[in-house]
């Protein structure tokens, strides 16, 4: 918090004390270049978890580095939801000033170049009426946390929320 010493010119004469008001700073939400800039928390079509034939894969949380200098590695980050499902990312992954990646459903190959990573999961993560969205550092600090419902959150309707411009 910034603090500000103003004198009221009656008091300054006077020889009284100072005011003190106090004006806040402005605040990140966390201290943290990481944030979720979004998420596809409804994949298209009819849910199915089947690995060979479901769409998983299509549901995905988008995490982008707002930083303007420091490179980013995902590796030890956490991103879970409100009921404890958790996912760690287990290996380096870097992400450069403004890039960022899809943390997919399902199983595939992980990717810098196209800027994923798989869960290797083939279970839905993220529920379709509402839910909330934690990313941890990997020191366990809050890196950003949303919470969504489908309600309030997608005008649209298209299963896809913008967090972060």
């Amino acid at each position: 918090m910034r603090i500000r010493f103003a004198l009221a010119a009656g008091a300054a004469a006077a020889g009284t004390l100072a005011v003190v008001i106090a004006a806040p700073a402005q605040a990140a939400e966390y201290s943290s270049a990481l944030k979720i800039k979004g998420v596809q928390y409804d994949a298209p079509g009819r849910d199915s978890n089947n690995c060979a034939t479901g769409n998983s894969r299509s549901e995905y949380l988008t995490i982008r580095n707002y930083s303007r200098t420091a490179k980013v590695n995902l590796k030890g980050y956490v991103v879970k939801d409100a009921t404890g499902n958790r996912f760690t990312f287990p290996s380096n992954h870097y992400l450069e000033p403004g890039d960022y990646v899809k943390l997919r459903g399902g199983h595939g190959t992980d990717s810098d170049a196209k800027n994923v990573v798989y869960r290797q999961n083939c279970n839905f993560i993220w529920n379709n009426d509402k839910d909330t969205i934690y990313l941890y550092k990997p020191s366990g600090a809050h890196a950003d946390t949303h919470a969504y419902t489908k309600s309030r959150d997608d005008r649209d309707g298209n299963g896809y929320i913008t967090f972060h411009g």
